[in-house]
């Protein structure tokens, strides 16, 4: 394991938070403690802890990993849902961060805005973790990374990797920031529209310089994907938005599904596909079939046939949500992390 760190106290607010040492210290923490537990040899360090997950937003993949990685190790949790406090509307965030700060050891906030997690994290005064906010998904990218370690046989400054689709997202930017600081190949293919925002790019370029990594945007497919370890993608759109920014989103965004043809034109008989879902890669959902149906598709962001291959190692990406949330907790309010 790399030498440890004190991260004990801190916030997990954004995905630059952390420098490249810290990332790679929480992931080989995450991988001893999934071995512990797959071993059944695991300790509890965060007996006595009190944890409180805030969603304003329905979660399956979120709140999950955190309540049993909380269990796992000890500590309580107090689930507030989408029909909770209402952050600054019923009562200021502020207020709701002083009174949860004196209850609980550390808080995870998942809603639309990032804000709302920073004032928190300012009013509370123990560490406060961002679930996912429309700024950010850090603890989905700590799992990704160590999905890449489980299943791409060399180090992760070795690693070349591709995001297809939609790269004005903020997992986009997380993915890009985040690989660019742990001195990965990161490559993203995507229409020009859909880029990401200039002060992202120049941040990454930034980063790039000191990491010795390497960092490619284009609009073409092939040198993006060529030689990749890892491909991956997101949801093309927002469930709710009007049927007409669908179909500019799909016109835009087809000929970066990922498929059958996508996978080969990386030339690497062993490339995985990584997905942090829900996906639409089939009609098998409500939604799915709707859109799908709408658009004379079978799938849309990616293919059932590569979801449900070999290659596809999204399941075990999920999982590691779950580990990857541990080594946080454990980092942040543990004794002996």
């Amino acid at each position: 394991m790399s030498t440890t760190r004190d991260l004990h106290g801190r916030q997990l607010l954004t995905h630059d938070v952390y420098s490249r040492e810290e990332l790679v210290y929480l992931l080989d923490l995450a991988a001893e403690l999934k071995a512990a537990k797959l071993e059944g040899r695991e300790e509890q360090r965060l007996r006595g802890k009190n944890i409180a997950l805030i969603s304003e937003t329905d979660s399956t993949r979120t709140r999950s990993p955190f309540e049993v990685a909380a269990y796992d190790q000890g500590a309580k949790i107090t689930f507030v849902g989408p029909t909770g406090p209402h952050m600054g509307r019923r009562e200021t965030v502020k207020d709701i961060g002083r009174v949860l700060g004196r209850m609980y050891d550390a808080i995870e906030y998942r809603g639309s805005r990032e804000q709302v997690a920073e004032e928190l994290a300012l009013s509370a005064g123990v560490p406060v973790y961002d679930g996912l906010t429309d700024e950010g998904h850090p603890t989905q990218i700590l799992a990704d990374f160590l999905t890449f370690e489980e299943h791409v046989p060399k180090p992760l400054d070795e690693v070349a990797f591709c995001y297809l689709g939609d790269a004005s997202c903020k997992p986009a930017d997380a993915y890009l920031i985040s690989g660019l600081e742990l001195g990965m190949d990161v490559r993203i293919a995507s229409p020009n529209e859909l880029w990401p925002r200039q002060e992202v790019v120049a941040l990454a370029h930034g980063i790039a310089r000191q990491s010795g990594a390497q960092i490619v945007i284009t609009e073409e497919i092939e040198p993006a994907v060529r030689a990749a370890d890892v491909l991956l993608t997101g949801v093309w759109g927002s469930v709710g938005e009007p049927a007409e920014a669908w179909r500019e989103r799909i016109e835009l965004l087809l000929p970066y599904q990922v498929n059958a043809r996508t996978m080969a034109r990386t030339g690497n008989p062993n490339v995985k596909f990584m997905y942090c879902l829900p996906s639409f890669h089939h009609t098998g959902t409500g939604i799915g079939k709707e859109l799908c149906q709408k658009y004379g598709l079978q799938a849309l962001e990616v293919t059932d046939a590569v979801f449900e291959s070999p290659a596809s190692i999204v399941s075990e990406q999920a999982e590691n949500r779950m580990h990857t949330i541990k080594a946080l907790l454990v980092a942040t309010l543990g004794s002996g992390g």
